[in-house]
């Protein structure tokens, strides 16, 4: 248990990364996605072709990884929109809502009863969105489209632990990927159409901030996390994912100044977020004790 915990964090850590990334990187955001997934994509299928560990899944099995592969690529697409219609923070902030739907999403998926204690910290956590939404209105638009990547972040954690229980972390991961890629490239020439791009390929700067966000902060912080949920529960690492946005607000700060443009409500609603993290936190501790 205590190297899943080890394992959760760093993962949680190098997410904290990718909201700057998307900040950094000039790409449209579904394009941003979408040269994510290729690179992350390539470099999974080198790493198996290399130890020999070729995964050979059934049709039906594979066509399920593509699909949750899908959901992880909407969860992207919007996340890093909501980059572009608010900023860092507000959308960090915005994602914290994950433990709130988990606590909904979960119990509906498992058929298992809902568990009203994560449900209470779930709504601490909304009551700190809404506080944001309510005050600081020029952001509205990117913290609709931050909840939902929020919601849509909260349902492939959950499909990805039962995955888990029939294929390996390695293979889960590999087919995942593949699978957000190639139907993220299906849906690319429609998005493009509605919300077409300033140009298709990367400059020599976004294509560095691409390597280190496909290499480190998807393939790397994919089999950490996914280790982690063969002994924690999807809902904990979910809500443990809510320390990603400590780090990534602390690093938009520090880069790019956002500090100066948000006001006393964004910090009270990010104080109720920062509390129900460390109570779920303090409650998994306690029970593992």
């Amino acid at each position: 248990m205590k190297t899943a915990f080890i394992r959760l964090h760093l993962a949680v850590l190098l997410a904290g990364f990718t909201g700057v990334l998307g900040r950094l990187i000039t790409l449209n955001e579904a394009l941003i996605v979408w040269y994510r997934l290729l690179l992350s994509a390539i470099a999974l299928w080198l790493i198996v072709a290399f130890r020999k560990t070729v995964p050979l899944l059934p049709l039906k099995l594979i066509l399920s990884i593509f699909g949750v592969g899908l959901i992880a690529a909407l969860h992207w697409v919007s996340f890093y929109g909501a980059i572009k219609y608010s900023n860092v923070s507000v959308t960090l902030v915005c994602f914290s809502s994950i433990g709130f739907f988990t606590a909904l999403v979960e119990p509906l998926l498992l058929r298992k009863k809902l568990a009203w204690q994560e449900l209470a910290l779930g709504l601490l956590v909304m009551l700190g969105i809404f506080i944001i939404f309510q005050f600081d209105s020029q952001y509205k638009t990117g913290i609709i489209i931050g909840t939902i990547s929020a919601f849509l972040a909260a349902i492939f954690p959950v499909l990805n632990r039962q995955l888990l229980k029939k294929i390996s972390v390695e293979s889960l991961v590999t087919y995942e990927l593949t699978g957000g890629f190639l139907t993220l490239s299906l849906l690319m020439p429609v998005y493009l159409y509605y919300f077409p791009a300033s140009y298709l390929i990367p400059n020599l700067p976004d294509l560095g901030w691409l390597l280190i966000l496909s290499l480190l902060c998807t393939v790397w912080a994919f089999y950490l996390s996914s280790y982690a949920l063969q002994h924690i529960s999807a809902f904990t690492v979910n809500l443990s994912y809510n320390l990603e946005p400590v780090y990534g607000i602390l690093l938009a700060f520090f880069l790019f100044n956002e500090n100066e443009k948000l006001g006393i409500h964004f910090y009270i609603g990010l104080l109720c977020i920062v509390s129900a993290v460390s109570i779920q936190l303090f409650r998994v501790w306690k029970s593992h004790r």
